[in-house]
């Protein structure tokens, strides 16, 4: 009997002990911190950061916050945060209205989580985003986006677009401790009217880039064609000019050679050719006599043609 007492005091003991173990602790998760709220003295100075934190007391209440970056869609299925449709309707620079999705991501600064808690009277990280940052976020975006044309929404600055509400949105939640990133309109619909007209703009934007891509590449070609003919004329050029300066330095060689022929032509070199030439031609008919070298000097007998003859 007293064992049987004793094993019910034990597991009542250990109930009771693993009730006050849920009741006086806390487990952050991973990218989370948690402001503690003592009912009886108010805030706490300690952050919890991620993992099990015990208490003394169970009057002590731990709120959650995301500090890492948090995906959030507002869409109009079941997809995004909510099964509610989240989507709604921009207004464009020239006063249509689109319909949207929006992408976003979130986290709460570190420093300034205690007063994030004050400022929204306890709400913990997921409360905040339903009831302030969605709300804000819709109502901001609306301000923005008749900067920017219907175009410009839904093809050609959509990058822009996304660029500038991240930006200007970030600045306006940073004032609220909210760190706002990587605002994204993620589906854009348009109704069928201004959907046909957005299609007709793009084909003829299209037909336009078109037409100056096959401008450009003829402007090139033709460029190409024309650097072609003159590397071609001018190396024509090149090749006439050096035939032309091969003929006049040939014709200067030949004046200048024929210039030095005719200054060693001295009257007895030219006596001498012609006694030459009159012994070549003796010799050829076999009748050959000396020839006198000279008018008034002795007379100069070529020994070389007796020699010759003699034998």
């Amino acid at each position: 009997m007293k064992g049987k007492i004793g094993g019910i005091a034990t597991a009542f003991i250990i109930i009771v002990a693993i009730i006050c173990f849920f009741l006086c602790s806390e487990r952050i998760p991973a990218g989370y911190v948690g402001v503690v709220y003592n009912m009886n003295g108010g805030i706490e100075d300690e952050v919890l950061t991620q993992g099990w934190k015990f208490f003394i007391s169970p009057t002590k209440k731990v709120t959650k916050y995301s500090i890492a970056l948090e995906p959030s869609y507002m869409t109009a299925d079941n997809q995004g945060d909510s099964p509610d449709d989240e989507s709604f309707e921009i207004p464009t620079k020239e006063g249509a209205s689109l319909e949207t999705d929006v992408a976003f991501s979130y986290s709460f600064e570190l420093e300034e989580v205690p007063h994030t808690f004050t400022r929204f009277r306890g709400q913990n990280g997921k409360e905040i985003l339903k009831s302030f940052i969605k709300p804000k976020m819709q109502a901001w975006i609306k301000e923005i986006t008749p900067e920017f044309t219907m175009m410009e929404i839904v093809a050609t600055k959509r990058g822009v677009v996304n660029t500038t509400l991240t930006e200007k949105l970030g600045e306006r939640f940073k004032k609220y401790g909210i760190i706002i990133d990587n605002i994204a309109l993620a589906d854009v619909r348009p109704d069928d009217e201004t959907a046909r007209a957005i299609t007709e703009k793009i084909q003829a934007q299209e037909a336009l880039e078109k037409a100056k891509v096959t401008a450009e590449k003829d402007k090139v070609e033709a460029n190409k064609n024309k650097e072609v003919a003159e590397i071609a004329a001018e190396q024509a050029r090149i090749e006439a000019q050096g035939a032309a300066d091969a003929k006049l330095i040939q014709a200067n060689a030949e004046a200048e050679s024929n210039k030095k022929i005719a200054e060693s032509l001295t009257p007895q070199l030219i006596e001498l050719r012609r006694v030459e030439a009159e012994h070549q031609e003796a010799i050829s008919i076999g009748n050959w006599r000396p020839s006198v070298i000279g008018g008034n000097s002795l007379p100069m007998i070529d020994m070389n043609n007796i020699a010759t003859e003699g034998e």
